[in-house]
């Protein structure tokens, strides 16, 4: 917010190396609070000046640093949110796999493999995932993959091995030879190969399929070496539906402007809205997010409408942003790469703690320095707080 009030007030150019703090759950590539991010906005931009900008910027420090190791040169591939999921399962695609992801639900669908059928027609979906040359492997290989696709919680990972001039495994065996071709084809798949299938709704297929391909590609050991693969993840969904509720909500960044402004809002069904907004991704690493902004007051009163926000709501919440835009404000927009990610992926480091100079543990705790620590009394009678901390 405080970005887009810079660029109301007439400075249509902005950065910084700027230190963030965020309520997060630690993870292998996200501190637990704290981080820092080269931030920029710009006003009078679209989605390609912004891409544009950072890309020689990102590009450039890794060529510097990559020690020979290969670089993406900008412009950096483009992928639309939805056929990233449907090739790699993710919105953060590791490019250095080679493997992709296919849709097979037709060659299932009504097929003899009555569990695939089934579900097909309660709505379920079925990707492919190759696993080149795995067709030599023995059956505890297939074994494997089934209980770590357990262990995730899924039903298991049905396979088909293609070897010796034909389709061997329980699924081949209750399908037609032409539904196997199509399979076979779709996938791009030849003799020597093998082909693991997740079937679900979209969502959890695609969430399979992809902890599958990036397993797969460690596996048969696919991942080009000595590598920096950058893209950028475009054209998110505006909202989705909260699988619990049933409520539509925002997907992404609920400040970001939808693609085709008021009209979208008012004519299309909200599920088929995108945004204007993107990731740029290096070797499966999301390094930032950005967007370019909602400016315009009628559109920010409606986009959240949508999501169940009443004007009075939106105004009470985000009084400051909405009287700055009323006076009138550029378009606009930005990112920020976060500076820490960067320095990992540089450092070949797995965890992101391996190049922070004190990090905390994954409680956001700094053992060292014993914070936090507990507040005494008279502090929290001085800030009117009083604990009600559940029993040990």
């Amino acid at each position: 917010m405080f970005k887009q009030l810079i660029m109301v007030a007439g400075f249509d150019r902005y950065f910084q190396i700027a230190p963030c703090f965020r309520d997060e759950d630690s993870r292998a590539d996200r501190s637990p609070g704290e981080f820092y991010q080269l931030d920029f906005e710009m006003s009078f931009v679209t989605q390609d000046d912004v891409f544009a900008t950072i890309e020689p910027v990102i590009a450039g420090v890794f060529e510097e640093f990559a020690a020979g190791r290969g670089v993406t040169k900008p412009p950096f591939p483009r992928i639309a949110y939805d056929e990233a999921m449907l090739r790699y399962g993710s919105d953060k695609p590791d490019l250095r796999n080679p493997i992709e992801i296919h849709d097979v639900t037709e060659a299932f669908r009504g097929s003899g493999f009555g569990i695939f059928a089934r579900a097909i027609e309660g709505g379920a979906v079925v990707r492919a995932v190759p696993a080149p040359g795995a067709g030599a492997r023995p059956r505890s290989f297939f074994d494997k993959m089934n209980e770590w696709a357990r262990g995730t919680g899924a039903a298991g990972l049905g396979y088909i091995v293609f070897a010796d001039g034909e389709a061997k495994g329980p699924i081949a065996k209750n399908l037609d030879a032409e539904r196997v071709g199509q399979i076979k084809a779709a996938a791009g798949l030849k003799d020597g190969d093998a082909v693991f299938f997740a079937c679900d709704a979209a969502k959890g297929a695609a969430r399979l399929a992809g902890a599958a391909r990036t397993r797969l590609g460690e596996e048969l050991d696919l991942l080009a070496k000595d590598e920096f693969r950058f893209c950028w993840i475009v054209d998110y969904p505006m909202y989705e539906r909260d699988e619990e509720t049933g409520k539509i909500e925002f997907s992404h960044n609920p400040f970001s402007m939808p693609q085709g402004g008021l009209e979208a809002l008012e004519s299309q069904d909200p599920l088929t809205i995108k945004a204007f907004q993107y990731d740029i991704v290096c070797n499966g690493v999301e390094l930032s997010s950005g967007a370019i902004r909602n400016h315009l007051p009628e559109v920010m009163y409606k986009a959240f409408a949508i999501a169940g926000y009443a004007q009075e709501e939106v105004e009470a919440r985000f009084s400051g942003l909405l009287s700055a835009l009323k006076f009138g404000a550029p378009p606009h927009g930005g990112s920020a790469p976060g500076i820490d990610r960067i320095v990992m992926l540089l450092a070949n480091e797995p965890n992101i703690r391996e190049i922070v100079t004190f990090p905390m543990n994954q409680k956001a705790e700094d053992l060292m320095m014993r914070a936090p620590a507990e507040v005494p009394a008279e502090r929290l009678k001085e800030l009117h707080l009083r604990l009600d901390l559940p029993p040990e």
